[in-house]
């Protein structure tokens, strides 16, 4: 029997879910992610799914350890949202503007990227450490700014205050939201280090390959560790730039800034123990800590305010979570049905593709209601204006 196989342990850590109906799949996925040798414990968040190695919404601590597939394919992936200092009746009598703004200062689908280079001291960083991440640097830097595909959007909407907390005094305001993350250097990166981390584990049960982890004690994984930091400032500087173009476009004032990356690893002390807190799909979600839950493009998404309760590794939902695969979304729906649902909910949708309108996204309400004791509401945002990568790409998520 290989040494992996011996190491891996006869029962699952310790672990915790919200919400319920799960795929069978993405538990078996949380209980092989907790029979890692290296685990400490685990959590799933009540928007979880099916994914590679952790599912989606699932919350890993591991001692000293890196887990690539942990973190995702989309490292950093995240959320900001600019609010605007323009009344909320712009969305009726300004759409045109800004639907312009959108088309104008970002882009989305595979490949995509600005004839024009935008410019951040993101690239001023160091890029020589790590050969993909020296290899990628050229194309990263041409696709910064950009959106992507997959569920990635840009969206105008309005933001209802109800909690001062969040910076803003209670009422409703004109909002910019984007999702989005490092793009295909970020996917790269998970690749080719996980990739490494399957090398040094030969002996690792095939089903669970993509839970190869990288101990932060050896090169590797600390090469990794920084790429992956790396891919934060990135994934940032893309939001950043976004929100800074479209407002400058438009003539517009920020009055508040909000974002968290969802897809990242943080160093943190749980139990007493300092361990590596993957939070793959899931939102920081310390005491105090703000951070945005979206839902779909015809359901409202918040702006909360993490409770810290440590059963959860101080975590929770990143979203509203898919409720089927795109294959199955294709199959299911067209778009008479989601129109109708888009007409109802006043949404004006620029570009999607069915594989990600409202009806293959699990109930945000229902999502909120499971997680009352990891996070609390201080605003609602409500998607008006939307723009996704066109039908046909291939998802970057």
């Amino acid at each position: 029997m290989s040494k992996d196989k011996q190491a891996a342990r006869a029962s699952s850590a310790p672990w915790k879910q919200w919400g319920s109906g799960f795929e069978e799949e993405a538990l078996k996925q949380m209980e092989n992610a907790c029979r890692l040798p290296v685990t400490v414990r685990g959590a799933l968040m009540p928007d979880a799914h099916v994914g590679y190695g952790l599912p989606i919404g699932g919350v890993l601590a591991t001692r000293n350890a890196a887990i690539p597939f942990a973190v995702g394919v989309d490292i950093a992936c995240r959320m900001k949202m600019t609010v605007l200092d323009w009344p909320v009746s712009a969305l009726e009598e300004r759409e045109d503007e800004l639907r312009k703004a959108i088309s104008a200062e970002t882009r989305f689908g595979i490949g995509s990227e600005f004839k024009h280079r935008r410019q951040h001291p993101v690239m001023d960083r160091d890029w020589s450490f790590s050969k993909v991440i020296r290899e990628r640097k050229d194309k990263a830097w041409s696709q910064l700014g950009t959106s992507g595909s997959g569920n990635h959007f840009v969206e105008f909407g309005t933001l209802e205050v109800h909690d001062p907390a969040v910076g803003l005094e209670p009422g409703t305001y004109l909002a910019l939201l984007s999702h989005s993350g490092s793009r295909g250097t970020g996917a790269q990166v998970c690749d080719y280090y996980s990739k490494i981390a399957q090398r040094l584990h030969p002996g690792l049960d095939p089903a669970m390959r993509h839970l190869a982890w990288l101990s932060l004690d050896t090169q590797e994984g600390l090469e990794y560790w920084k790429a992956m930091q790396l891919m934060g400032e990135y994934a940032s500087a893309n939001h950043a730039l976004i929100h800074k173009h479209l407002a400058a476009y438009l003539g517009a004032q920020v009055l508040l800034d909000v974002e968290n990356h969802h897809n990242f690893a943080w160093k943190e002390t749980h139990d007493g123990e300092r361990v590596i807190v993957h939070r793959k799909g899931a939102t920081p979600a310390a005491k105090g800590v703000i951070g945005i839950i979206p839902g779909s493009m015809a359901a409202p998404g918040y702006i909360v305010r993490g409770l810290g309760n440590p059963e959860s590794l101080e975590s929770a939902a990143h979203g509203a979570g898919r409720a089927m695969s795109r294959t199955r979304a294709k199959k299911t729906f067209n778009w008479h049905q989601a129109n109708a649902v888009l007409q109802e909910h006043r949404v004006t949708l620029i570009a999607a593709g069915l594989d990600e309108v409202p009806m293959v996204y699990k109930d945000i309400h229902t999502v909120m209601a499971a997680q009352r004791d990891l996070v609390e509401t201080l605003a609602r945002f409500d998607p008006r204006l939307v723009k996704m990568a066109p039908a046909g790409e291939r998802p970057e998520d």
